[in-house]
């Protein structure tokens, strides 16, 4: 085993599209998740962590690199970060980290490691754009006949079944291939070269319970008359509220609605399971998980049909709030913190936590700094700086939207030639937690609604937008 004195090992356990009140921890009676629901009881739970966008691609950047998406400049699907960019796994990897990546990380461009030292059961692919002297004329020549792309929403609900789909495929590789690493590292029964006398980051990111909507016959089963649903929720009046990713709303059936639901918490179910054995595991070949740091996040939520629309992309709760749990219990006593942090804090943390100093601005993506804030103080309980300097402040970005989150209150803004005319949206979630009510036109807003506008600016959106934006100002 490691000598005490060296830097902590670290997991990092990592899903995709689960919102976080499809958690028990969180008071969910119907879903399964035992180990995170230890995992929260032995740990310090983040009941107010936000996604720095809420879609695939530009969330998972922003978090490798702890930038949001306007400072990197991976803003949408398809954007990717330059490569040989400052990630937090490279920078682990300069201090002598084995970082092994084992399951999704969702590069697209022609790095693929992006500071990793090894990827196992990787989805590694290089988008079009990626690849060097690509002939834009041959691509189109070779486009998918109409219809055969991605589903729309309706279609995703109606074919909710209890059938294992290609993610729970993907997750079993990935899983198998994370307990031959450990194996391998800690013991290597067969060459007797273990390299256990270095530290380790582990991250297991799984694709489950990201739709389409699939899962085994015995989970669906459990689930299909004991899940709660969503069903004739009305849709925001608004452009972007009222609408999902594919259509404006998704008219299903309470019967599809049931089956897609049920399909999404038997996944939940599933990872739950595969991040246990993944835990037995490593108490299997010896070790202490008491010595380890253990994380665990998502990228984003999925609305199931919340307000009448589905998927992502949305700054409503269930889209944009995401589970965060932080577990070292021989530094951290179990604590539930409530103030609003953000994925890209990550970062900041886990050198706070492993005595590595955060890399200089010009070593950054685009030398533009790190967006990133140490989260230690607040797993102390000391929460003073985290008001004083930040403003108890949260963002989360796609594209031309912003949201701020600022205490209770959310500030959201949407400019482009999509949203002619005002359409900005502020939300309290103290007097108003199910999002119901637009209240940007209520006098008694307007001082800490100029506040949030003026942040807003800061961050490069809206008329007033600063022309030199670098980064949030956070360091």
């Amino acid at each position: 085993m490691r000598e005490s004195n060296g830097r902590p090992n670290i997991l990092f356990l990592m899903s995709d599209e689960h919102r976080a009140d499809v958690t028990g921890y969180e008071g969910n009676g119907v879903v399964r998740t035992p180990t995170l629901d230890w995992l929260a009881e032995t740990g310090v739970v983040f009941r107010n962590a936000y996604t720095p966008s809420p879609i695939c691609v530009p969330g998972r950047q922003s978090l490798m690199c702890g930038q949001l998406p306007r400072t990197c400049k991976c803003e949408r699907f398809g954007h990717d970060l330059p490569p040989f960019s400052m990630t937090f796994a490279k920078r682990f990897s300069q201090y002598a980290y084995h970082t092994c990546c084992s399951g999704k990380l969702h590069h697209m461009g022609a790095d693929q490691m992006q500071g990793w030292r090894q990827r196992i059961a990787p989805d590694a692919h290089v988008a079009p754009q990626a690849v060097d002297g690509l002939l834009r004329e041959e691509i189109q020549r070779y486009k998918p006949e109409p219809g055969t792309g991605k589903w729309t929403n309706a279609k995703e609900v109606q074919r909710a079944v209890g059938t294992p789909g290609k993610y729970h495929q993907f997750d079993r590789m990935a899983l198998d291939a994370a307990w031959q690493f450990i194996s391998d590292y800690f013991t290597d029964p067969s060459y007797d070269r273990p390299n256990s006398h270095q530290p380790t980051m582990l991250k297991v990111s799984l694709l489950q319970p990201h739709y389409p909507f699939f899962t085994t016959p015995e989970l669906f089963e459990y689930y299909l008359n004991r899940v709660p649903i969503f069903q004739g929720q009305t849709c925001w009046d608004h452009p972007k509220l009222g609408s999902s990713q594919n259509q404006r709303d998704v008219e299903v059936s309470a019967r599809d609605t049931r089956r897609a639901t049920a399909a999404y918490y038997g996944m939940v179910d599933a990872i739950d399971t595969g991040y246990a054995s993944i835990l037995d595991k490593l108490r299997y070949v010896g070790e202490d998980l008491d010595d380890w740091i253990i994380v665990y996040t998502s990228d984003h939520g999925e609305m199931l049909g919340e307000h009448g629309i589905w998927e992502k992309t949305q700054f409503f709760e269930a889209s944009a709030r995401v589970p965060l749990i932080v577990r070292w219990p021989k530094r951290f006593q179990p604590r539930v913190v409530e103030e609003n942090v953000n994925l890209c804090d990550l970062f900041a943390t886990l050198c706070d936590l492993s005595e590595i100093p955060v890399p200089d601005d010009d070593q950054t993506v685009h030398g533009a700094g790190l967006d990133s804030r140490s989260l230690v103080p607040l797993m102390q309980g000391d929460s003073a700086q985290w008001h004083a300097r930040y403003h108890n402040e949260t963002v989360s970005q796609f594209g031309q939207h912003l949201m701020v989150k600022r205490d209770a209150l959310k500030y959201l803004r949407y400019d482009g030639d999509r949203f002619e005319g005002e359409r900005d949206v502020l939300l309290d979630l103290e007097a108003d937690p199910g999002e119901t009510r637009n209240l940007i036109d209520e006098p008694r807003y307007a001082s800490r609604l100029k506040e949030l506008k003026s942040r807003a600016a800061e961050l490069g959106f809206g008329p007033d937008a600063v022309t030199d934006y670098r980064n949030a100002g956070y360091r």
